[in-house]
């Protein structure tokens, strides 16, 4: 049409509706490519709202823990700080003093603990509020294709209960931890310092990333400058301890960090094939401590510092060590922090059901962090998956806690084989 405007034939399709066409037909890269994933998980995040949403209204509440919180944050309400004496139907409190808070607080808006759909709907908000911080993470390493993001959200029943329909306090740890992770990839260390100590006072598990948080604070800062973000996180935990540690001192510290607490041997997840008499026995313990230790160092020495670089240069001033410092790099930040936890978690004296949290996130950034480059996709997928049959057996068996050892070890020697990922000349964290 001369001098007028061209306009397209009715059979003419569009360019939006040819690049909708075209990543349809390219599907699987969408799954595949990590530059799909922030895509992918904003998909699955809206998902997970109905999800909980079904299972809050569908699925019977479990009462394992949550009267028993509401007990013992009852008697500190009612005046007393003394540790020693606060105590619910299941035993004496034994976490420190920001469980306390936190737990006064969903006392009050559950009237009393009373109200227990209202608590399920606000542990689902941490719910969503864990994934989004994860998720956040996982797309700043894009280090995992975004498909295997379906197994650590939606697929996981164990992890659904874990939060809404058994109300620990596990999830609440592990909340306040991948947000202090992602201020440390931020750069954000002072913060993030102050974050991750308040996570360690609702639940000492989180001290399991403490060996790899010291060893990246002393990369990026030396001893020097490493000792005002130690003294911070110390100060949080005297700060939040302060009632119950002027009341009896002795009775907050040896109850809130109970480090030789005994565990029942018929709730253990990873040590069922052992006879009961072994799983008790205070040397076996020793001997899990001292492997943990020694595993600890040898990743110390042989991934996390640089290459060529001697281990006690670290504690140095990044300005006068031999080899010209580098910043950490996201992936690096990320892989020291979670490989930290789950040695810890592979040497555990114990693991119980809803301590399945601790590393169920962090589980898929290992494994495709991994060195063995013929570990295919199907592969990895199988080890999660037999790690969650794992943890969904109960009670355990022989079969279910050898098999979690086994996927543990897995994953522990492919991490060992790792190649070392080089630092670029300027940080690049954008």
């Amino acid at each position: 049409m001369a001098g007028g405007v061209r306009r397209k034939s009715p059979g003419t399709p569009s360019p939006l509706w040819g690049k909708v066409k075209a990543l349809w037909n390219d599907k699987h890269l969408v799954l595949f490519k990590t530059e799909y994933t922030l895509l992918v998980v904003s998909v699955l995040w809206f998902l997970e709202i109905a999800v909980n949403l079904w299972v809050i209204q569908k699925v019977a509440y479990t009462e394992i823990d949550w009267k028993a919180y509401m007990d013992e944050v009852e008697g500190v309400i009612n005046g007393t700080y003394d540790y020693t004496q606060l105590k619910g139907d299941t035993g004496p409190l034994v976490y420190p003093a920001g469980f306390v808070y936190i737990f006064t607080a969903l006392y009050y808006i559950t009237n009393h603990g009373a109200n227990i759909r209202l608590a399920q709907y606000l542990f689902a908000v941490f719910y969503l509020v864990t994934l989004l911080l994860v998720f956040r993470i996982y797309y700043r390493t894009k280090k995992v294709p975004p498909y295997v993001f379906f197994f650590v959200c939606c697929a996981s029943y164990r992890i659904h209960s874990i939060f809404v329909l058994r109300l620990f306090n596990d999830p609440v740890a592990m909340m306040l931890l991948f947000a202090a992770v992602n201020l440390f990839i931020d750069g954000h260390w002072t913060v993030g310092c102050s974050l991750y100590s308040l996570a360690v006072s609702v639940k000492m598990n989180v001290l399991l990333f403490a060996p790899g948080l010291l060893f990246l604070l002393l990369s990026e800062f030396g001893l020097m400058r490493t000792i005002p973000k130690l003294s911070l996180c110390a100060g949080i935990q005297l700060l939040l301890g302060m009632p119950f540690l002027l009341e009896n001192p002795f009775g907050y510290v040896s109850r809130a960090f109970d480090l030789g607490r005994q565990f029942l041997f018929q709730w253990t997840v990873n040590w069922r094939f052992l006879p009961e008499w072994l799983f008790l026995n205070r040397y076996f313990h020793l001997l899990l401590l001292v492997a943990h230790l020694l595993t600890l160092l040898l990743f110390a020495l042989r991934h996390w510092k640089r290459p060529g670089e001697n281990i006690f240069e670290i504690i140095k001033e990044p300005s006068k060590r031999k080899i010209p410092a580098q910043k950490n790099t996201v992936n690096q930040i990320v892989l020291v922090l979670f490989t930290s936890n789950f040695i810890g978690m592979c040497f555990s004296r114990s693991l119980h059901y809803q301590f399945y949290v601790w590393y169920f996130h962090t589980l898929p950034f290992l494994l495709w962090s991994g060195g063995v480059k013929k570990l295919a996709h199907l592969l990895r997928v199988l080890i999660l998956g037999l790690i969650e049959l794992s943890w969904n057996t109960y009670p355990s068996t022989n079969s279910s806690s050898a098999s979690l050892h086994i996927c543990h070890l897995i994953i522990l020697l492919c991490l060992w084989l790792a190649t070392e990922e080089k630092a670029p000349v300027k940080d690049k964290r954008q």
